[in-house]
């Protein structure tokens, strides 16, 4: 079975998520449960529940095992199979046939209640920071920089990095408590809020407008973005650069029901643009500049005046406030990064061109053309993204309005 595509399990999980120890994805269970059986596969756990009827359930929950989940975290979501009440929670955990007496039940209560507080992850000292990242971005160039594992290993303090593919996969790793804060794009956290991640905005990249835009074949007849009215444009869907579109088309006066849009990922539209079944494509560096160096692919607009096109470093909430100490030494690094990057550029793209695939000669270009560093999350990026979230529910890409600014931490220049 094919992977389900990223942007509508994206959809899907902002339309049916609600964060917390009750959620469950796949089919919710009523009534008396028994003969739970679990089955653990890495960070998922997989439950056959039987219920008193004698019918097998399926039900999927999200990183109930995984060992990056709080301790009182992982207590609320291992008996997530249905929506309990907090108060009921002891007696999903001791089934009433099988205590002999209320007294019992009193006394399950009890160590329940005198286990969470001792085991809350907060009240213990600080000694790991485990950070997502994607293999093109500023935290694998921090990572291989390494002055951010040594100012934390002078604290007492170990970093664990985890890689994923792209921004929702990390922010649900976030969600999930397997990881402290990470960075992506514009897109991915507007989805995550509206889900009800209880994510934070602490800082971000310099707008890179130019690092997105609309491809065409070099020998294409299309000029201009009026030309695009009718014709098969690929994008991903919720993303980026699917915003980017909708403000370009508006900028000339057409919409998005004014083309044919084809929702593929990178590798399958660039593909697609090569062989002629599709006659433009909406797509962000590297990318874009590999498919330049590749096949002559011509840029018909790029971002420049329509959207900013940012990278975010996010957190969450939770650790952001209890640990700004962290946030400022990710500050610190990300701009000894942007030192590393103009001073000695072909050690970055020695480090990065194998894990892309991608050559030097184009990992050159796009790092050099790139501003590094971080900036504090000021009004217009708060605006900004603002209008990202507020164009993508007008699409119906998520199911509620958001207010970006309950989102964001300051922490100082």
């Amino acid at each position: 079975m094919s992977p389900m595509n990223t942007a509508k399990r994206l959809q899907i999980i902002a339309q049916g998520f609600n964060p917390g120890w009750d959620v469950v994805t796949g089919r919710a269970l009523k009534g008396h449960q028994t003969g739970v059986e679990r089955l653990s596969q890495r960070n998922q756990v997989v439950r056959k529940i039987r219920s008193s009827s004698g019918a097998t359930f399926r039900a999927h929950s999200l990183a109930i095992l995984n060992p990056g989940l709080k301790p009182w975290a992982m207590i609320y979501n291992r008996f997530a199979v249905s929506r309990l009440k907090p108060w009921a929670i002891p007696f999903n955990l001791f089934p009433v046939d099988r205590l002999r007496s209320w007294a019992m039940v009193f006394s399950h209560l009890a160590a329940f209640l005198t286990l969470v507080p001792l085991t809350h992850a907060e009240d213990q000292k600080l000694s790991s920071v485990r950070i997502g990242y994607q293999k093109y971005g500023t935290l694998n160039v921090l990572k291989a920089e390494g002055s951010l594992e040594k100012s934390l290993s002078a604290k007492g303090i170990t970093v664990t990095w985890t890689l994923f593919s792209a921004g929702p996969q990390l922010l649900e790793a976030l969600n999930a408590g397997s990881i402290d804060f990470g960075n992506t794009g514009e897109a991915p956290p507007v989805f995550a809020q509206a889900a009800g991640v209880n994510l934070v905005y602490f800082g971000n990249q310099p707008p890179y407008p130019k690092g997105e835009g609309v491809l065409v074949k070099k020998d294409s007849p299309i000029r201009g973005v009026s030309d695009l009215k009718g014709k098969r444009i690929a994008l991903n869907k919720g993303s980026n650069v699917h915003f980017f579109l909708v403000k370009l088309l508006e900028k000339n006066g057409l919409k998005i029901d004014d083309i044919r849009p084809v929702y593929l990922t990178p590798a399958d539209a660039w593909a697609a643009l090569e062989g002629g079944s599709i006659d433009a494509w909406v797509i962000w560096d590297p990318y874009m500049s590999a498919a330049i160096d590749r096949s002559g692919a011509r840029v018909l607009q790029d971002a420049e005046g329509v959207a900013a096109n940012r990278e975010f470093f996010l957190a969450d909430r939770r650790f952001a406030e209890a640990h700004q100490e962290v946030l400022l030494a990710v500050r610190d690094a990300v701009g000894r990064c942007g030192t590393w990057v103009a001073t000695k550029p072909q050690e970055v793209v020695s480090y990065l061109a194998p894990q892309l695939g991608m050559s030097e000669q184009v990992i050159s270009k796009v790092i050099q053309a790139q501003p590094w560093g971080f900036q504090p999350i000021t009004e217009q990026v708060v605006s900004d993204q603002q209008t990202v979230s507020d164009t993508f529910f007008s699409l119906k890409l998520i199911p509620k309005p958001i207010r970006v600014s309950e989102a964001v931490v300051r922490i100082p220049d």
